[in-house]
C-alpha cells in the first residue's frame, strides 16, 4: 500500500491552498479537505468515504466540552472503514473518539451535487451512522451526495450538571451535529457535493434533531431543506432545572466523588443505565437559553423555524405493546372508554392493537399535521405524509412499525434490520427513494412516472403510501386527529 501513496503524491502534485478541492487520481477516489487528504474506496459506481473525523476527539479534558476544530493538514489518510461508534451499552466496540462521519458520491460524475445529510435515530441513547441499514449507496446512485453522522449520545450527549458549566453544558450531541454540518458546509466540494443545497433527513431523535436544528440561529444557513420521520412534534422538552437534576442523579449514581472527565466509559454506562432505568428519557436535548430555547411545537407555532422546503410524515403503527401494564396505562391516558376508543379504531382487534394505534396517532400523527399545518401556514412548500407499507413477507405478523421506511429510502437488503424485499417492496422503495430524491434536488418531491403529491398547503393533503396504491388525498383519519387536537388543549 505504501508504494500507492508514493505513486499518488507523486502523481498528483499537490499543494495545500486552505480550501476543500475535488481532485481525480487514476481510479482512486481523493478529496482534499481543510484536515488533510482523503483516499477513499470504489465499489461498483459508487465512492465511499468512511470515517472522516469532522471534530477532534471528544476524550480526557475534552469531554463534555463543544466539539473542538481538527488541525489543518495535507497528510495523506484512508478511508475505507467506519469509526467506532459512539459509546451506548449495546455496543461494545463504541469508544469516545467518535465523532466520525461517511460520505458517499457517485463516482465518476462531475458536481456540483445535491447533498443529503441524515442523522439518526435512537432516541439520543443509541443508534449509529455506521448501521449497515444507512448504507448509501442506492442514493448516490441516483447522482447526489450522501452523509451519514455519529455524534455524541446518552450520557456523554446529554449532561447538564453545574460542574460542567465552564465548556457549556449540556446538548453536547446537538453541538456536535451543527459542527458536522459546518464540515459539510466547508468541505463538500471536495467531494462533488454543492454547500448550497443541502436536505437533512432523519426519523425519530434524528426528526427531533433537525426540528431544533430548524429552530436554532447557529444552524439554520447550514441546509436548505428538511425531512422530518416520525417525529413526536408535541414532546416537550427539560427545562434547565429538570435536566440539571437528572444531571445529579448520574452523579451519584457514579458511587462517589470523582473526576467527571476522567472517570471510565464503563463506568460512564453503568451511571447512565442506572438513571434510564428511572427516567427512559432523562438523557435528551433540553432548554438551555442558547441553542435549544423553546419546544419544537411552541417554536412552529410562533414562525420561529427556518422557512424552508418541508418534507413530513409519520407511520402508520410506530409501536407495538407486549406488557399489559403498558396497554393498560396508554389506554387510561386516552381518556375515553373502551367502546369509544374501539369506534375510533374499528380494525384494533385486541386491547394491545387499541393501545398501539392510539399512542401512534397521539405522538406521532396528531403533532405531525399540527406541524405540517403550522410550517404550510408561513408560505414554505410543505409535504406531508403516511407510510401505510408493510413488506409482502411481514404482513401476516407486523413488526414495529417505527423506522420501517429507512429500508425503503436507502434500498438495502439482507443485513440486520433489512429483510429481503419482493418485487412489490422493490416498487414501493423505488417510488419513496424518489420523492425523497427529486425533493433534495429541488424541494419539489414529484417527478415523472410518481403518483402527485400535492403540497398540504391550507389542506390537510397528504401522501399515503399503503399497501395497495400510493395516492395523495385528504386525510381520512381527520376526525380523530381533531379529537386529540381537541385534547391538547392547542
Amino acid at each position: 500500500m505504501r508504494w500507492l501513496f508514493t505513486l499518488l503524491a507523486a502523481s498528483s502534485c499537490l499543494c495545500w491552498a486552505g480550501a476543500a478541492v475535488p481532485q481525480a487520481v487514476g481510479q482512486f477516489p481523493f478529496a482534499l479537505t481543510r484536515e488533510g487528504q482523503m483516499l477513499g474506496a470504489v465499489e461498483g459506481e459508487v465512492a465511499s468515504f468512511k470515517g472522516l473525523a469532522y471534530a477532534a476527539p471528544p476524550i480526557g479534558r475534552l469531554r463534555w466540552r463543544p466539539p473542538q476544530a481538527l488541525p489543518e493538514s495535507s497528510e495523506m489518510s484512508t478511508a475505507y472503514e467506519y469509526g467506532a461508534p459512539c459509546p451506548q451499552p449495546s455496543l461494545p466496540v463504541a469508544r469516545e473518539d467518535c465523532l466520525t462521519l461517511n460520505v458517499f458520491r457517485p463516482f465518476g460524475v462531475d458536481g456540483p451535487l445535491p447533498v443529503m445529510v441524515f442523522i439518526h435515530g435512537g432516541g439520543f441513547v443509541a443508534g449509529t451512522a455506521n448501521d449497515p441499514l444507512f448504507d448509501g449507496a442506492r442514493l448516490a446512485q441516483a447522482g447526489l451526495i450522501l452523509v451519514t453522522v455519529n455524534y455524541r449520545l446518552g450520557a456523554l450527549g446529554w449532561l447538564s450538571h453545574p460542574a460542567l458549566s465552564d465548556g457549556g453544558s449540556g446538548n453536547f450531541g446537538l453541538m456536535d451535529q451543527i459542527t458536522a454540518l459546518r464540515w459539510v458546509h466547508d468541505n463538500i466540494a471536495a467531494f462533488g457535493g454543492d454547500a448550497s443545497n443541502v436536505t437533512l433527513f432523519g426519523n425519530g431523535a434524528g426528526a427531533t434533531s433537525i426540528a431544533l436544528l430548524m429552530l436554532c440561529s447557529q444552524s439554520r444557513d447550514l441546509f436548505q431543506k428538511a425531512i422530518l420521520q416520525s417525529i413526536p412534534g408535541r414532546a416537550r422538552l427539560p427545562s434547565p432545572q429538570e435536566a440539571e437534576a437528572i444531571g445529579r442523579q448520574f452523579v451519584a449514581a457514579l458511587g462517589q466523588e470523582a473526576d467527571l472527565r476522567a472517570v471510565a466509559p464503563s463506568r460512564l454506562l453503568a451511571a447512565e443505565k442506572r438513571v434510564l432505568e428511572k427516567s427512559p428519557r432523562g438523557f435528551a436535548p433540553a432548554m438551555d437559553g442558547n441553542l435549544v430555547t423553546e419546544d419544537i411545537a411552541a417554536g412552529f407555532a410562533m414562525g420561529h423555524e427556518s422557512r424552508i422546503p418541508l418534507i413530513i410524515g409519520s407511520n402508520d403503527d410506530e409501536t407495538r405493546f407486549d406488557s399489559e401494564l403498558e396497554v393498560k396505562e396508554t389506554l387510561s391516558s386516552s381518556g375515553e372508554s373502551i367502546d369509544e376508543l374501539r369506534k375510533l379504531y374499528p380494525d384494533a382487534a385486541r386491547p394491545s392493537d387499541l393501545a398501539a394505534r392510539f399512542y401512534t396517532d397521539k405522538v406521532f400523527s396528531e403533532p405531525v399535521r399540527m406541524l405540517a399545518r403550522l410550517h404550510a401556514a408561513t408560505g414554505a412548500p410543505t409535504f406531508r405524509y403516511r407510510f401505510a407499507y408493510v413488506p409482502e413477507s411481514r404482513r401476516a405478523n407486523p413488526d414495529e412499525g417505527h423506522g420501517r421506511e429507512l429500508q425503503f429510502i436507502f434500498g438495502v437488503e439482507g443485513v440486520p434490520g433489512a429483510g429481503i424485499f419482493s418485487r412489490r417492496d422493490r416498487e414501493v422503495a423505488n417510488s419513496l427513494r424518489a420523492y425523497w430524491i427529486n425533493f433534495a434536488r429541488s424541494g419539489d418531491p414529484n417527478g415523472a412516472e410518481l403518483p402527485r403529491w400535492d403540497a398540504t398547503a391550507d389542506r390537510d393533503h397528504q401522501l399515503l403510501i399503503g399497501n395497495d396504491r400510493i395516492a395523495s388525498g385528504d386525510d381520512p383519519f381527520a376526525e380523530r386527529l381533531d379529537r386529540l387536537r381537541r385534547e391538547s388543549g392547542k
